[in-house]
């Protein structure tokens, strides 16, 4: 009987002294920070290779263009065509500003189609005047062609 007990209390230790080793191992595992590098495809674009400057302002510039288009949108759908016509020139149009930060991207082909961009929306403010929604309607289609030709062959 009293081997049987000591084999019990010898047992008993032994388990307690795994357990609380288990429990030490568990505790002193670090949780890891896994680090995961940023994937890069080649979506068979251009890119601008802008600096992180430029980039910011690039994409302050695309958010006000579609900023626009969207406001022109809902005044088109009020009738507001004076309106319209006013935005698509002042915050699309071929202004001296838009003209410039077009050139200073140093890329030929990039700097065309922004300009035909611009262009289309003079084009497009002066379809406004007429008052002709359909008209209207497919002027600023002929717009946002440019935007996905533009996006379709640049990237950042």
């Amino acid at each position: 009987m009293r081997k049987l007990l000591i084999v019990i209390i010898g047992l008993s230790f032994l388990s307690f002294h795994s357990c609380q080793n288990e429990s030490e191992k568990e505790s002193s595992v670090k949780e890891e920070t896994i680090v995961m590098e940023p994937t890069i495809i080649d979506d068979g674009r251009v890119s601008l290779n802008l600096n992180a400057m430029q980039k910011n302002h690039q994409l302050s510039n695309m958010r006000s263009h579609l900023e626009a288009v969207q406001e022109i949108t809902l005044l088109l759908s009020q009738d507001n065509y004076e309106k319209a016509s006013e935005l698509a020139y002042t915050k699309l149009g071929s202004t001296t500003e838009m003209k410039l930060m077009c050139a200073s991207f140093g890329d030929k082909g990039f700097e065309n189609l922004g300009l035909e961009f611009h262009k289309s929306a003079d084009i497009m403010s002066e379809v406004f005047k007429k008052r002709n929604k359909d008209n209207s309607l497919t002027a600023l289609s002929n717009t946002l062609n440019y935007c996905v030709k533009c996006h379709a062959t640049y990237k950042q």
